[in-house]
C-alpha cells in the first residue's frame, strides 16, 4: 500500500504545477478570472457588512425601538442594489475568463496531443491500442483539464476565505478563531478525502481506456464478428470490461459520498457552535446583534466556497491521474527526424539506391539483412517473393514509414532522413494493400490536402481506372464515400487510393500490392496507363500476377530478407529457378482462387 503522506506529497504538487502550466497558456484569461472571482470575493464581504448594518441600523431600531421606517429604508435598499450589481458583473467576468481558460486548454491540449502522436514513429504505433489512444485524446484530455472549472471560484474563495476571518476578527477575536478552526478542519476532511480517491481514479482512467479499446475492436472487426456468429462473445466481453469500469467508479463515488456526507455535518455543527459563541458575547456585551449576523451571514455564505474550494481539490487528484495518462503520450520520444531538404531539384523520376540496409520490427528478428540495391530514374520496378519475404517491410522502408535499423535508402543521392517534413510526401506516395478512405466526398479523397483542382483530379482517376465507376455513383464526384471507404468494394476503394497518390505527382511511386483487388484484366489497363502517363514517377510495386510483372522493366526478388537477383523478367525466368517457382506457384494460387470462384 503506498504511503499516504508521501501519495498526497506529491500528488499535490504534481496538481499544482498543472494548473501552473494551464494557467501559463493562457494567463490573460486566468488573469480575467482571478479578478472577477477578486471582485465576488469583495462583493460578498460588502454584503455581509451591509447586512450586518442594515440591521443594526433599520431592523433593531424599527422592530425594537418603534422609530419611524421612512428615512432609513432607502439608503438600506441602494446599498443592497449596489452590492447585488457589483457581485452581477464580478460573476460574469468570472465566468467569462474561467470559460475561455477551460475550452482554450482543452483544445491547446488535444490539438498538441495528436500532434504528438501524428510525429511519433510507427514501431509506437505498433505498442499501443486505437482505443487506448482515442480514450487519451477524448476522456483523459477533458478530465485533465476538469481541474480549471472550479479553479477561478477556488482562487475567488481562498482571497473570500482569507478576507472574512479577517472581518470576523476585527468584530471579535474569539468568533475568528473558531472560525479559523472550523474552516481549517473542513478543509483538512477535503484534501484527506481527495487523495483518498487518486489511485482509485487512475485505475478509472486506465480503465476507461479498456472499455473503448475493446469497444473500438467490436465496432471496427463487426463484419468479421458477424460472420462468426460472436455477438455473444463480444458482448461477454464488453460487459466484463464495463462491469470492472463500473466497480471503480463506484468505489470513488462511494469515497466522495462519505467525505462530502461528513463535510455537510460538519458545516451545520459549525452553524450552531458558531450561534451559541455569538449569543454568549452577545451577553458579554462583546458584540451587537448586528455584528453577530454579519459573521453567521459570513460564515453561510462561506459554506459555497468551502465546497468549491472542496471540488477543486477532489478535481485536482482526478485530473492529475488523467494528466499522466496523457503525458505518457505527450512524452514519448520516439520522434521521426527530419532534415532540411525542402525544394523539388529533379524534374524525372527518383534514382533510388539502398545500401546494406538491414531492418527488424523487434531487435531479435530481422526481416532484412544486408540489402543492397539501385532503381533507375523514371524505371518501373516490381518486387517479388516468398510470402513474409520482407517485400512489404522493403517498400515500407522506400516509403520512409520505418527507418532502416542499418544502412541508407537515398533519392538521387539524398538520405531519405534528410528531406524536410512537408517535403518527404511531396518525392514519394505511398499505397498500400488495405486502402483507408475518409467519410468525404469522392473529390475530397482524391484531392486530400492538396490544392488539386477538377482537372488534375480527374487526369489521376482517368490513370487509376476510377472515373467509370465514380461518375455512375448517385452525386458522382460529390458522392460521400462513408467511413473508410464503407459504400465502395474493395477494389474501387484501392483505385480511389492511387489516384490519391497519383494527384500528388510524386517522383518515387510505391504500391504495395495496391491493385490486388481488381480484375487482372483492369489491374493490367491500370499499370499500362501508369507506364504510358506523362507522370515524373519511378514505380515501385510490390506484384503477385505475371501479367503485372511482365509490364515492370526489372524485377527486385526478394527471399528470406535478401535481394536474391535484380534484372529483367526474362533474365530472371533464365537464370533464378526461385523465381521460377514462386510464378508458379502465383499462378496455380490464382487460378485455385478462379475455380473457387467459379463454383461458388
Amino acid at each position: 500500500m503506498t504511503d499516504q503522506p508521501q501519495t498526497l506529497r506529491a500528488a499535490l504538487g504534481s496538481g499544482l504545477r498543472l494548473i501552473g502550466y494551464f494557467v501559463r497558456r493562457h494567463p490573460g484569461s486566468f488573469t480575467l478570472a482571478a479578478i472577477g472571482a477578486a471582485f465576488f470575493a469583495g462583493a460578498i464581504v460588502a454584503s455581509a457588512v451591509v447586512i450586518g448594518r442594515a440591521t443594526d441600523s433599520v431592523i433593531v431600531p424599527v422592530l425594537d425601538g418603534g422609530e419611524p421606517l421612512d428615512r432609513r429604508l432607502v439608503p438600506a435598499v441602494l446599498a443592497v442594489v449596489a452590492v447585488a450589481t457589483w457581485k452581477a458583473a464580478a460573476i460574469v467576468l468570472r465566468r467569462g475568463g474561467a470559460s475561455y481558460l477551460f475550452f482554450a486548454n482543452q483544445a491547446d491540449l488535444r490539438l498538441g496531443l495528436i500532434d504528438r502522436i501524428l510525429r511519433l514513429e510507427l514501431s509506437w504505433y505498433r505498442r499501443q491500442t486505437v482505443g487506448d489512444l482515442l480514450a487519451t485524446t477524448d476522456t483523459d484530455t477533458s478530465q485533465a483539464t476538469f481541474i480549471l472549472n472550479p479553479l477561478p471560484y477556488s482562487t475567488g474563495a481562498s482571497l473570500l476565505l482569507i478576507g472574512s476571518v479577517v472581518m470576523i476578527g476585527l468584530i471579535d477575536p474569539w468568533l475568528a478563531l473558531i472560525a479559523l478552526v472550523s474552516l481549517g478542519g473542513l478543509l483538512t476532511v477535503d484534501i484527506s478525502g481527495s487523495w483518498r480517491t487518486f489511485e482509485t481514479f487512475q485505475a478509472v482512467q486506465e480503465e476507461r481506456g479498456a472499455v473503448a479499446r475493446v469497444a473500438h475492436e467490436s465496432f471496427d472487426g463487426a463484419l468479421t464478428v458477424k460472420a462468426l456468429g460472436r455477438q455473444d462473445t463480444e458482448t461477454t466481453r464488453f460487459r466484463t470490461a464495463s462491469e470492472k469500469l463500473r466497480a471503480l467508479v463506484a468505489d470513488t463515488g462511494r469515497i466522495f459520498s462519505t467525505y462530502r456526507v461528513v463535510v455537510e455535518g460538519l458545516l451545520s455543527v459549525v452553524t450552531v457552535v458558531m450561534l451559541v459563541a455569538g449569543t454568549v458575547r452577545i451577553r458579554a456585551g462583546a458584540v451587537t446583534p448586528g455584528e453577530v449576523i454579519t459573521v453567521a451571514y459570513l460564515l453561510s455564505l462561506l459554506f459555497i466556497p468551502i465546497r468549491i474550494i472542496g471540488f477543486m481539490l477532489w478535481d485536482m487528484s482526478h485530473s492529475v491521474a488523467a494528466w499522466r495518462r496523457v503525458q505518457r503520450v505527450m512524452t514519448a520520444d520516439e520522434l521521426v527526424e527530419y532534415g532540411s531538404i525542402e525544394s523539388r531539384m529533379w524534374p524525372s523520376g527518383a534514382e533510388v539506391d539502398g545500401v546494406a540496409i538491414g531492418f527488424g520490427y523487434t531487435p531479435d528478428q530481422p526481416i532484412l539483412r544486408d540489402v543492397h540495391f539501385t532503381i533507375g530514374s523514371g524505371r518501373v520496378v516490381a518486387v517479388v517473393g516468398p510470402t513474409g519475404s520482407g517485400k512489404s517491410t522493403l517498400v515500407t522502408l522506400l516509403a520512409r514509414l520505418w527507418d532502416p535499423g542499418s544502412g541508407v535508402i537515398s533519392i538521387d543521392g539524398a538520405d531519405l532522413r534528410d528531406f524536410a517534413r512537408s517535403a518527404l510526401p511531396g518525392e514519394v506516395a505511398f499505397v498500400a494493400q488495405d486502402a483507408f478512405l475518409f467519410d468525404d466526398t469522392v473529390r475530397g479523397n482524391i484531392a486530400f490536402g492538396t490544392a488539386a483542382d477538377d482537372a488534375a483530379i480527374r487526369a489521376a482517376a482517368d490513370v487509376a481506372g476510377a472515373t467509370g465507376f465514380i461518375e455512375q455513383l448517385p452525386d458522382g464526384w460529390d458522392s460521400m464515400l462513408g467511413e473508410r471507404g464503407v459504400t465502395l468494394s474493395g477494389g474501387q476503394r484501392q483505385r480511389i487510393a492511387l489516384a490519391r497518390a497519383l494527384v500528388r505527382r510524386p517522383r518515387l511511386l510505391i504500391l504495395d500490392d495496391a491493385t490486388s483487388a481488381v480484375d487482372p484484366s483492369v489491374e493490367t489497363r491500370i499499370l499500362e496507363r501508369l507506364k504510358r502517363a506523362k507522370l515524373p514517377a519511378t514505380v515501385v510495386m510490390v506484384a503477385y500476377r505475371r501479367s503485372s510483372i511482365t509490364l515492370a522493366d526489372e524485377v527486385v526478388f526478394v527471399d528470406d530478407g535478401r535481394i536474391v537477383a535484380h534484372g529483367t523478367h526474362r533474365e530472371l525466368l533464365a537464370t533464378v529457378p526461385g523465381y521460377v517457382r514462386i510464378l508458379e506457384a502465383y499462378e496455380r494460387d490464382a487460378a485455385a482462387r478462379a475455380a473457387t470462384s467459379e463454383a461458388g
